[in-house]
Order: C-alpha cells, then structure tokens, then sequence
C-alpha cells in the first residue's frame, strides 16, 4: 500500500506555481481536486489504501493549501485550465481523474475540454448540476451551506489543538475522527501560535461559491458531452452530518439520463465529508478508481 508521506511538487501554470502533493511512485497514476474550502491532503486516506503499482497526485487549487498566492481569477474554467495544464506538465500517457464535491465539477470540465488526457472519471459527491435557488443572495446561500468550513476562513486560532477542538464540534466528524482528518487539518493552518488560520482564502472561495451557483446549464453540458466513462459516488448524508444528502437522488438520476457515460453508486453510512476521511469509504474509493 501507498503509505509513505506525501511528496510535494510545484507545477507551472498562469500567473505561477501550482501546489500538489504525490503519494507513491506507481506508473497508473491518478490526478485529483478537492473540495471548496479543502486541499490536496484531504485524498491521504484515499491514497493510503492504493497499491504500489499506482501512484495520486492531487492539487492544491488556486487560493488554496500551497497555492493560495495564485492570483485570480477564480472560477470553474480557471481551476479546469489549471489541471489539465497540470496534467501535460506531469506527462504520464494516461490518467485518472477525480475530484470531491467542488473539485468533482473541476475534474468534469477538464475532462470534457480535454478528454484526449484521462482514461476514467471518477466524481465524489459532486459534479451534477445543482438548481441555483431562486431570488437568494449567493454568499447567504454559501453561509447556510457550508456552515463551519466557510467560518473559519475568517478566524483565527490559538494552536492546533484549538483548531482541532473546533472542527470536532462540526456535526459531520463527531463520530468519525481520524488520523487522516488530523493530516488534513494540520496541512490547512499557517501562521504562527496565537494567530493560525486556514490557509484556504475566502475571496477565492467565495468567488467558486458564486460560480457553481450560475452554472446549472454549464455543468449539464458538459455532463452530455462526456465521452469518457464516468463513476459518480454519493453519500446519503450532506454537510452537516445528516440527511438529506448533498446530492438528491433526483438529481442524480437526471444526471444519468442526461449522460450514457455515467454510473453512479451510493457509498453507504458515509457524509459529504465522511466519504473521502472514513477509512473504509477511503478503501471504496480507492477500489473504484482502479477499476
């Protein structure tokens, strides 16, 4: 199994050096987002369970982990450009892609702009469109979502331990604390003790919030052009550790009469965060994207 730390690699793109982290060495390689306010350390687990033949190199995107100085601007298009960018940058012959709620929507318009570049799609609980709700103002929209991920941005803390302590009164990780979510956590602060913070930048965060709001027709195209075959994973409970999920079942099923190419598959007693930092979700990931 993939077990060592992660190697970090700087990666040319516009306007920079894009952050990624490389688990193993292995010839199969798979190429991953995360999510809106995450990084490139919340696939660890993921990458624990791979083995050696593979090797997942996963991005830090613009504004986030160790790309945060990125400049702007954001946005759908920005981050797609960036991992395919990324991808010939890197040079293996072939990938796989995935990416995690955010991040599943990025990994779907790079493969739809460049499918000539990856052999599978792998999205996680992301990456169909979401109807934008009517008449509500996008940043109340994202406050009422994202609840805690979107409020510490703004914070500040006194250690590690008081970030931890913070993120274990989140509802979605009060019966599935890990040392993986501990990896992920303490890759997310910077700054000294007494004033760490999340190193994910609001402006950029927000300014993606927006994005996936508008871009219900976006998504649904590129979803009908697929000509790569595609894997959507869901959890049966969202954000806040409960039903209903981020994804509603009638979503996903419009999803799939929209695109032949698409298969989807529920990963059972998991959340939208769960998925990716349960460990035994982590290993059905892992499985389905070597299959």
């Amino acid at each position: 199994m993939v077990t060592e730390s992660p190697q970090p690699l700087d990666i040319p793109v516009d306007g920079g050096e894009l952050r990624a982290l490389r688990w193993g060495t292995g010839d199969a390689v798979i190429l991953a987002a995360h999510g809106i306010t995450g990084s490139a350390a919340s696939w660890n687990a993921v990458a624990g369970h791979l083995p050696a033949g593979w090797s997942l190199i996963a991005f830090d995107l613009r504004g986030r982990g160790g790309s945060a100085g990125l400049p702007g601007p954001f946005g759908f298009d920005r981050h797609s450009a960036d991992l395919n960018a990324a991808a010939r940058h890197i040079g293996a012959d072939e990938y796989v892609l995935t990416g995690h709620s955010m991040g599943a929507y990025v990994a779907l318009l790079a493969a739809t702009q460049s499918p000539d570049l990856y052999r599978r799609l792998v999205l996680v609980d992301g990456g169909i469109p979401l109807p934008a709700p009517a008449g509500l103002d996008p940043d109340v929209v994202m406050q009422t979502t994202l609840g805690p991920a979107l409020a510490r941005l703004s914070r500040t803390f006194g250690s590690v331990d008081d970030y931890f302590d913070f993120w274990r009164a989140h509802p979605a990780f009060k019966d599935s604390w890990s040392d993986d979510l501990e990896f992920y956590l303490r890759y997310d602060l910077t700054g000294d003790p007494g004033a760490m913070r999340s190193r994910a930048q609001e402006p950029a965060v927000r300014a993606d919030g927006r994005d996936l709001l508008v871009s219900e027709r976006k998504i649904t195209e590129a979803l009908r052009g697929l000509k790569l075959p595609t894997l959507l994973l869901t959890a049966p409970a969202g954000m806040m550790g409960d039903p209903p999920p981020f994804l509603p079942p009638e979503l996903v099923e419009e999803a799939q009469r929209q695109s032949p190419m698409l298969e989807t598959e529920v990963v059972p007693d998991t959340n939208h965060y769960t998925i990716l930092f349960n460990s035994r979700a982590a290993r059905t990931v892992a499985d389905r994207l070597m299959a």
